[in-house]
Formats: C-alpha cells, sequence, structure tokens
C-alpha cells in the first residue's frame, strides 16, 4: 500500500498539484483541443463549453458561452486578446487545463510579453502535470518548455522558470537534462524552494531514500510550514525506518492543512506507523 500511495504521489511532473487537487477534480484528456488535440502545435481551438466536464458550475459554463461567442466574432486583436486571457482562467475553474493552455498561448501571441509567456508556460505546465496519457504528457511539456525557453532567452536569472522547464524533461526521453537544469538553480540559489522541494521528490521516486530526506530536511527547516515539503519528508523517513521522525512530520501535515483530502492520505500514512 506504502509502494502505491508513493507512485500516485510521483506519477506526474507537477505531481504534488495532483496529490492535493485530483481528489476535487479529475481531468478528461479526450480531445478538449478539438480537432487538434492530438498535435501539440495545432491552432485548432478547444472544444465548446457544451463539453467541458460535467462538475464545472452552470456560471462558469455560461460564461465562457459568451466569452467564446465575442472572441469568435471579434476583429481587434488588443480586445481579442484579452477575451482569451479571461477565458483562461475560466477553463482553468472549468477543470480544462489544457483549453487554458491554449487560450493564455492565444493571449501571449499579443501581448507578447515576458508575464505573458510566463503565464502561458504556467498554464500548460499545469495542464502537463494532470495529464494521464504519456504522449499527451510529452506535448503539453513541449509547450511549457517552448514558453519557459523564451522567458530564459529574455531572463537568464527566472530561476522559477528554469526550474519548471527542468521538471518537464522528466517524461522526456532524456530525463538528465531536467535534473541537470534542477542542480544548475541549487548552485545559484542553494536555497531555492521549489528546486529543492523537487529533488528531494525526485529522490524519493527513484529509491534515493536518504538522500530524499536530506533534501526535504532542508526544504522544511528553511521553509517549516511547506505543507507538501513535510509530506514527503514524512514518507521518505518511513522509508527509512525513522517512524519517531516520520510521524512527527505527518502530524505537522495535519496541522497545516485541513483539506479532507489531504487529512485522509495523512491518516492512511499514520495507520502504516502503528
Amino acid at each position: 500500500m506504502l509502494k502505491t500511495r508513493i507512485f500516485l504521489i510521483v506519477i506526474s511532473a507537477v505531481l504534488i498539484v495532483v496529490l492535493f487537487l485530483l481528489p476535487k477534480i479529475v481531468v478528461e484528456n479526450d480531445a478538449p483541443l478539438a480537432e487538434g488535440a492530438g498535435d501539440s502545435t495545432s491552432t485548432a481551438q478547444p472544444a465548446m463549453a457544451s463539453d467541458m466536464h460535467a462538475q464545472a458550475p452552470a456560471e462558469v459554463v455560461a460564461a465562457i458561452h459568451k466569452l467564446r461567442s465575442e472572441y469568435a466574432i471579434g476583429t481587434e486583436k488588443e480586445k481579442n486578446a484579452i477575451f482569451a486571457d479571461s477565458l483562461a482562467n475560466l477553463y482553468e475553474t472549468a477543470g480544462k487545463f489544457d483549453s487554458s493552455a491554449w487560450f493564455a498561448e492565444e493571449a501571449s501571441k499579443v501581448f507578447n510579453t515576458e508575464k505573458s509567456w510566463i503565464r502561458a508556460g504556467d498554464k500548460y505546465y499545469q495542464a502537463y502535470g494532470f495529464a494521464i496519457d504519456r504522449n499527451r504528457q510529452q506535448q503539453l511539456a513541449g509547450k511549457a518548455r517552448e514558453f519557459y525557453q523564451k522567458v530564459l532567452d529574455n531572463d537568464p536569472t527566472n530561476l522559477e522558470a528554469k526550474t519548471k522547464m527542468g521538471m518537464t524533461y522528466l517524461s522526456d526521453a532524456n530525463p538528465m537534462q531536467g535534473i541537470a537544469l534542477l542542480r544548475e538553480v541549487l548552485a545559484a540559489d542553494p536555497k531555492n524552494e521549489l528546486a529543492l522541494f523537487n529533488m528531494g521528490m525526485l529522490s524519493l521516486q527513484s529509491g534515493q531514500n536518504e538522500k530524499a530526506v536530506e533534501r526535504l530536511q532542508e526544504l522544511v527547516k528553511l521553509y517549516p510550514d511547506h505543507v507538501q515539503g513535510n509530506l514527503l519528508l514524512g514518507v521518505a523517513l518511513m522509508k527509512t525506518g525513522d517512524n519517531e521522525g516520520a510521524r512527527a512530520h505527518l502530524e505537522k501535515v495535519k496541522q497545516l492543512d485541513k483539506d479532507p483530502s489531504v487529512q485522509a492520505t495523512v491518516d492512511s500514512y499514520l495507520k502504516d506507523l502503528e
């Protein structure tokens, strides 16, 4: 059981998002980009709101219908970019993350600023983290990298973009390229929160439990209230046989995050310590 839960934590490159959000929303990856769903470079628009996830609030679906109609007939680039930006937010609320990314990309083509590239990259990164199909993961990861590379070409010191870009390589044929980028980030900033967490997580995934403990202990020392870090540190300590240390960090997670899905996850680990 412990092995199964750890696999669920690390199945995606932005796995911790999946761990905490998957019980609340399930993303369906069947043709969210309409005719071009199989092509990461497609210019086809996403399906209309009627094809969206059944759990999407009615007011969100209605807002998407309205904005999509205005977007479809709009002729002013700047105005349409604003519509696209708003649609990106609405599709995210609806749980259609790849559609959200598509519209963020459309907006970035007009805005053409570092902020818009980061936004598009982050939307594709989010969609990548929720995708289940490996080919789809690779497509979305490639799109995220495309935008993060634009950011880094403009500002090589953007360590968050470099860290996320590194994580997108983990579903690729050359995951070590991603690890190398994370190491570059930590060389530039040894206290980088995102890079420390991801390196700890990847160490745990690859069975390097002592290394995972080392990375994650450094993380929670610097950021004591890091919920995901404390959770994975608890798991890593369990795997090294330090049940007392594991219990302390798992109990801390229960104090830090009262979300029912988080509480249930932690309780399942604590039960293994009985």
